[in-house]
This record gives structure tokens, C-alpha cells and sequence, in this order.
């Protein structure tokens, strides 16, 4: 167990996993975590900035946190700006466990929510977006699909990979000659021009979840290439060890000598691959989203929230609704790559 030792003993690992428990656990847990419905709209709440939370009440009275009821008024003609309107006599405090809209979890009917107001006022903490909705519940919902759509896909590709390229570099031969043509072949394919291309031909009454299924297939179906050929050099000089020499005098049958005594001894490897990978998916369904051929409005992922980026007004006068999913996105993908690179360095056998 030295490299965990190790693996316990780097900052930048603990940090990276650190970050992806915080940000998974909050996409399992979105409707506690999010105050609000990331489908309901507030009146007249369209594009307002992050809400400004007081402790004092207007006359100087002690009162905790708190917010106030804020709309935006009719749009000024002369000037094309709206008024921000803030009822300072309805404070509503800022409470945990905050009573909201009911949900399910495990078949349990909840009311809590990890923060929220008693009152008419709204806690917005990043604001809302062009339809009036919080856009804080949004970017936690949309963590959901951003964020699963990796696990989802190397759950398809990696056995893909692991075992076209076990079986390729334990018989050669013929058989060898085949899956790594078709290995190169796929290896060749642009995936992002391809994903655009399907994407953009698929039928337009799928719902997000069929959408969402769609792009984890063609994503992972191009990303097991990859794979298959490291595994396949791999086995190579695995199936030559004594022990699978002595697993063939034994009688054993190629498919399970394979499967218990060759690719466990990938393992490493695949796991190292496995949290470089997930990024990848990531960012594909961002960039699909974000030019609106992926998850599509209402349903919230980080990409599609992105797409307000393409109006260069929202990135200048409304940069809450553009800066946190990027950073998101952002911390995932660098949180990934550096738990994937100490992974790499614990599991080196030179260190152990």
C-alpha cells in the first residue's frame, strides 16, 4: 500500500479529490443543495444580479443575514436599462435547512433545502438568467449530466477498449491484423467534426435524457481506440510471464486466462486512464451543448448554460451567467487530470 501512502501525501491529489467529492456529492444531492427549482421562473426576476445579502436592517437594527424582495422594473425608454427595484420593508432571513418546494429522494418526500429564505425575498447567489430562473439551482442540476456523462462514459468504452485489445494482443496473428486496422481507422476519425455531424442530424423531438444517452454512445464509441492499442501492447508482454505459461499447461481457455490472470495486471493503467478520461467526455458534451446540437433548454448542463457566452452584451453586462459554469467546467477537468497524474506517480512501479 506505498502508493497510497503516497497518494495521501501529495497536496495536489488530496486537493483534486477534495474538489470532485464536493462537486459530485452536491449533483447527487441537487435538490437539497439547490434552494430553487432550476425549471421555475421568479416574477419579474429576469437577469438579476447576485443577491446582496444584508445584516443590518435599513434602520441600523441588528437582524443577521437577510435579503429583500428584488424585481426589475419596466424598461426605461430613453436610457434601455431597467430599474432595480428592492422592497426594504419585507426582509426575509437567510436560514440552513430553509422549508421549500417538496422533493423525492429514494422515494422520501423532503421539504429542506440546505439554504434558503422565510419571507418573500429570493437568495439568488449567482444571479438569475434570461427567463427569471436561479441560476445557482441551474449550474448545481446541471452538474448531473456535465458531470456523469464521463463515469457513464468509460463504464461503456473502457471494457470496450480493455477487452478488444486483451484479446488482439494475446491471440496476434490474423486476429490482431483485423482489430488494429479497425483501431486505426477509428483512431482517424476527428471526434468533435463527427459529433457535430451526428448531433446535428439527430431528430429534433428527443427529449435531454435520449439526447443525453446519444452523445455518451458516440462519445465512447470513438474513445476505446485508444485504449485498446496500449492494453494490446500490454498483453503483449504479459501472455509471455510464467504465470500465464503456467495457466496454458493447466488446461486453462484462452478467454479466461485473459480475463483473470492478463488484464488484471492492467489494472494500474486503466485506472490512471480511467480519471484522465473523464474529461474528455466532459468537455465534449460542453462544446455539443454549448453550440446547441447536446442537452437542449430547459434542462440545465454546464455546456448549455454556456451558450449565452455566443452574446458578447450577457458576457459584459451580465458575467455571472457566463464565469461560473466556465469555471466549473474548468476546476473538473484540472481536478481530474491532477488526481490522474499523482495516481500515475503513486502506481509507478520505480516508486513503490
Amino acid at each position: 500500500m506505498n502508493w497510497w501512502r503516497r497518494l495521501k501525501n501529495n497536496p495536489l491529489a488530496m486537493c483534486g479529490a477534495v474538489i470532485l467529492l464536493i462537486f459530485y456529492l452536491s449533483a447527487i444531492a441537487a435538490d437539497f443543495v439547490a434552494p430553487y427549482d432550476p425549471y421555475v421562473s421568479q416574477t419579474d426576476g429576469s437577469l438579476l444580479g447576485p443577491t446582496q445579502i444584508y445584516w443590518r436592517t435599513t434602520q441600523g437594527k441588528w437582524l443577521g443575514p437577510h435579503v429583500y424582495p428584488t424585481t426589475l422594473g419596466p424598461t426605461d425608454l430613453a436610457t434601455g436599462e431597467r430599474e432595480l427595484m428592492v422592497d426594504f420593508k419585507q426582509p426575509s432571513p437567510v436560514v440552513f435547512f430553509a422549508q421549500g418546494l417538496p422533493y423525492k429522494f429514494f422515494q422520501i418526500t423532503f421539504d429542506r433545502h440546505l439554504f434558503g429564505t422565510v419571507g418573500e425575498g429570493k437568495i439568488n447567489l449567482l444571479g438569475t438568467d434570461e427567463q427569471g430562473r436561479d441560476q445557482f439551482s441551474r449550474l448545481v442540476h446541471g452538474g448531473r449530466i456535465s458531470l456523469f456523462i464521463g463515469l457513464v462514459g468509460i463504464t461503456i468504452s473502457f471494457p470496450l477498449g480493455i477487452l478488444i485489445g486483451g484479446i488482439s494482443g494475446y491471440f496476434g496473428g490474423t486476429i490482431d491484423a483485423i482489430l488494429m486496422r479497425l483501431v486505426e481507422v477509428l483512431m482517424t476519425i476527428p471526434g468533435i467534426y463527427l459529433l457535430v455531424a451526428l448531433a446535428a442530424v439527430l431528430p429534433p423531438g428527443l427529449t435531454s435524457a435520449q439526447r443525453f444517452l446519444l452523445i455518451v454512445l458516440i462519445t465512447s464509441f470513438l474513445s476505446w481506440s485508444g485504449l485498446a492499442r496500449v492494453i494490446r501492447g500490454q498483453v503483449l508482454s504479459i501472455k509471455e510471464q510464467e504465470f500465464v505459461q503456467a495457466a496454458k499447461s493447466m488446461g486453462a481457455k484462452p478467454l479466461y486466462i485473459i480475463t483473470r490472470h492478463v488484464l488484471p495486471q492492467t489494472a494500474s493503467y486503466i485506472i490512471i486512464s480511467a480519471t484522465l478520461a473523464i474529461p474528455g467526455f466532459i468537455v465534449a458534451e460542453s462544446v455539443l451543448s454549448l453550440i446547441g446540437l447536446g442537452i437542449q433548454q430547459p434542462d440545465p448542463s454546464w455546456g448549455n448554460l454556456l451558450s449565452l457566452a455566443t452574446n458578447a452584451s450577457i458576457l459584459v453586462l451580465q458575467p455571472w451567467l457566463i464565469w461560473p459554469p466556465a469555471l466549473l467546467i474548468m476546476l473538473t477537468v484540472l481536478a481530474f487530470n491532477l488526481l490522474g497524474d499523482s495516481l500515475r506517480d503513486a502506481l509507478d512501479p520505480r516508486s513503490l
